[in-house]
């Protein structure tokens, strides 16, 4: 079935994106629940907006127990503390979540497999594009089969090659396409680590593939995406 441009018209007004990005996980997870062991549980993880900050003085229902040079509450006292060496404004980047997450519920709940879902926000500036990778690259470390779709037509930027850069092995796979569907694991080999790679590159008019999601070395459940990306656009009647 073929991939559609949600960025361009006609589809991007009403912008259609976003409930692609809000129905697809969800069928996509059920259709993973099919063939998933019963060991193993799948659910979706979708996240919007800034993180919630937390002030080390809610926790505190005392309004004078505030840490300061004067309190003898067993605090310690600011004042010990030298002028720090940089004190700058700064922006904390905030992920788009989109994604679909696997544990094994017989090892301590342990993530096994990850989807992530590209949105416009994990390419649109250098901060968002290195929190995207560095979240990838921390999982694939813990061998987490890790899966990355980015139909994001709008900002051509390849997040998975970034991650593949990031590990070291950047240039092996040509040209970066802009929009793609990609699937990696790592695996014990004969002298070390193997570093598997399944990348298809995606255009607009042609169809997604059927990804590897392994949850051990031995077991792997397939992530197919052509039919419940066509499933999604025929519930939200995107032509």
């Amino acid at each position: 079935m073929p991939v559609r441009d949600h960025f361009r018209p006609p589809l991007n007004s009403p912008p259609t994106w976003e409930g692609v990005h809000g129905l697809w996980p969800a069928l996509l997870v059920i259709d993973i629940a099919k063939t998933l062991p019963p060991e193993f549980v799948v659910q979706p993880r979708i996240h919007h907006g800034p993180y919630i900050e937390i002030d080390v003085a809610a926790f505190d229902h005392d309004s004078g127990s505030r840490f300061s040079p004067n309190n003898s509450g067993g605090g310690v006292a600011t004042a010990l503390w030298t002028e720090p060496a940089l004190s700058v404004d700064t922006d904390l980047p905030d992920l788009d979540d989109y994604e679909i997450l696997i544990h094994n519920l017989t090892d301590g709940r342990r993530l096994v497999a990850a989807v992530e879902l590209v949105s416009p926000a994990n390419k649109d500036r250098p901060e968002h594009r290195r929190a995207f990778v560095a979240k990838c690259v921390a999982m694939i470390q813990a061998r987490v089969s890790v899966a990355v779709v980015d139909l994001v037509t709008s900002r051509p930027h390849n997040l998975f090659r970034d991650v593949l850069e990031a590990l070291g092995h950047g240039g092996g796979l040509g040209e970066p396409p802009p929009i793609s569907a990609a699937a990696c694991r790592v695996r014990p080999g004969k002298r070390a680590w193997r570093l598997d790679v399944w990348d298809h590159p995606l255009t607009v008019g042609g169809p997604l593939p059927t990804l590897p999601l392994w949850l051990r070395d031995d077991l792997v459940v397939p992530l197919t995406l052509d039919a419940t990306y066509e499933e999604t656009c025929r519930t939200l009647r995107i032509p």
